[in-house]
């Protein structure tokens, strides 16, 4: 990211004004107009196949037509690629993605097509979460490795953030006069505290004078520079980012909504990116986890990512109930465990064993009390994402059990709005205690862009309380749901209990696919110096077939827990 910490003296010498190079057309127009068709015939069929709902057809259409404009394609091939994104010929991908790997310009190095699709995707200030699904699976088909990608996009953005181009003295006075005026009413809009946690581009003039990236110009092609370094450039930076650049730690609740008492976003990284991604703690204890941060350490999902605070409260009374009881449900259930050989068993009959429902009841009223509120944060949420708080960038929302709830109701309140698409990236619910059955998760095919990961244990007995009349318990058991996006992770080799979801957090995300930071042990601790294991080369991969359920499997036979939680 940037070197924004640096002294002055580290720091490179002002490159000249991009205005002054020599403009190159972006990669994209520099192909033979045989392979630009290949290039929008393959993005076109790409869409249709990541994207085939009837209420995605809009989108798939209109982003085609505007990548023949970009391409510079004949007005004549329109037709065609419009066939393409509603989904006919997509046999022809492999021989349209032969191709362009064919082409001098992409054979030695197929990044440049990625770097031209990010560019055109970024020119209206909108960064479209499907654009970003398209463009992921297009590093795949080109075997571009997911950290390039994530370097360019890191590149375009440091583009409009690390250099001014050189203002007249008129200029400067000029823009120092309106920003003047604009100072107050800015600091209004986005609170003080925007200016204490947020990075706050536009009120020492980032954003009111023009941006060149000359520096970047290598990397991204001069005119992708130019563009990005221009008046233009700097809309596209506010739209990106939100208010003034502030993204969600600008954001505070006004006001009491509803039931809500507590709803705030608190950063877990200092870096800005053009994607984000939003971890969601699902209750706090006291100790090592009584921050709504400390299960998400290791995580590293995005250069800018956040944790939701959210009724702390009785997410901590919960904690302190399930502490409590904890050792003497450990001794009950051990007793129990010679009646009961599979605990899993209990959990499939919803029921619990007599011994441990008077203990039990200890729990019912926190639980009941967070159930009702996560849903309520969830619907919140929704609304928050929906106003476009957080700019126009795709979001990530990772959650585990009330916090996987949170995302289930947010999720659901997005589905009936209009204007939900297009904001969500992917999703991954953790021993989320809501309805599993196929039916309710279904209209989240239209909010989310890439995956919905459903990370389940069979021997969570707490996740099973959520309704006395739930027959499927998505925390429990696969989501049977026959689409792209869903993924059902089994959980139970590295989960023995609902309790470990917090404490096996960097385990669980490698398992179901999500970039972590090197350096952590499978507790969650820092390894020392020359301990560190090397870093397994696909980390980004999905979980092993193993330990991951399709919807269409039959479930596996449920193991007996390690230890009871």
């Amino acid at each position: 990211m940037a070197t924004c910490n640096s002294s002055s003296e580290g720091l490179p010498p002002v490159a000249e004004p991009a205005v002054e190079r020599e403009p190159h057309l972006p990669v994209g127009r520099e192909l033979a107009e045989a392979n630009r068709f290949a290039y929008a015939a393959l993005c076109g069929i790409s869409l249709s196949q990541l994207f085939p709902e009837p209420e995605q057809s809009s989108f798939c259409t209109e982003f085609v037509a505007g990548l023949v404009k970009w391409l510079e394609l004949p007005g004549a091939v329109l037709p065609t690629m419009t066939a393409f994104a509603n989904g006919l010929g997509g046999e022809g991908a492999d021989v349209f993605a032969a191709i362009l790997l064919k082409d001098p310009i992409l054979k030695d190095d197929p990044l440049v097509i990625i770097q031209d699709l990010l560019s055109f995707s970024l020119q209206d200030g909108c960064y479209d979460a499907r654009a970003r699904v398209l463009i992921c699976h297009m590093t795949s088909l080109f075997q571009v490795p997911v950290g390039e990608l994530d370097l360019l996009e890191e590149t375009f953005l440091e583009s409009l953030k690390e250099t001014k181009e050189e203002e007249s003295e008129t200029a400067e006075a000029s823009r120092k006069k309106k920003e003047n005026r604009r100072k107050w009413k800015r600091y209004l809009l986005i609170g003080l505290a925007t200016v204490g946690g947020g990075t706050v581009i536009g009120v020492t003039g980032g954003l009111a004078a023009p941006l060149v990236a000359a520096g970047a110009a290598t990397i991204i092609g001069s005119a992708g520079a130019a563009a990005l370094g221009s008046v233009a450039g700097i809309a596209v930076l506010t739209s990106l980012f939100g208010a003034a650049g502030a993204g969600l730690t600008g954001y505070k609740m006004k006001k009491r909504v509803g039931a809500i008492e507590e709803f705030t976003f608190l950063p877990l990284t200092e870096g800005r990116q053009l994607h984000i991604t939003i971890a969601i703690t699902g209750w706090l204890a006291s100790g090592k986890y009584r921050t709504f941060s400390a299960p998400w350490a290791a995580l590293a999902r995005s250069r800018e990512q956040y944790c939701l605070a959210w009724e702390a409260k009785y997410l901590m009374e919960l904690g302190n109930a399930l502490e409590t009881i904890l050792s003497g449900l450990a001794n009950m259930v051990a007793q129990e465990a010679l009646k009961y050989t599979v605990l899993s068993g209990i959990v499939a009959a919803l029921t619990w064993p007599a011994s441990l429902l008077t203990v039990a009841n200890v729990i019912d009223n926190p639980w009941g009390v967070c159930l009702h509120r996560s849903a309520e944060v969830g619907k919140h949420l929704a609304h928050i994402l929906l106003s476009r708080q957080q700019g126009r960038r795709p979001v990530t929302l990772i959650g585990f059990s009330l916090g996987a709830r949170v995302i289930y109701f947010c999720l659901q309140e997005m589905a009936q709005e209009k204007d939900c698409q297009g904001i969500i990236e992917d999703v991954v619910l953790l021993g989320a205690p809501v309805e599993g059955e196929a039916k309710h998760w279904e209209p989240f095919r239209k909010v989310v862009s890439g995956r919905i990961i459903n990370g389940y244990c069979r021997c969570a007995v707490l996740v099973s309380r959520t309704s006395s009349v739930q027959l499927r318990v998505a925390g429990l058991q696969p989501v049977l749901l026959q689409d792209r996006r869903v993924e059902n992770v089994d959980l139970s080799s590295v989960v023995s209990g609902h309790l470990d979801y917090a404490k096996q957090m960097d385990v669980i995300l490698k398992t179901v696919g999500i970039h972590t930071k090197p350096g952590w042990d499978e507790k969650g601790l820092l390894l020392a110096p020359g301990s560190l294991p090397q870093e397994e080369p696909h980390q980004t991969a999905a979980a092993s077939s193993s330990d991951k359920t399709t919807p269409g499997d039959s479930p596996k036979a449920p193991s007996p827990p390690a230890k009871p939680q």
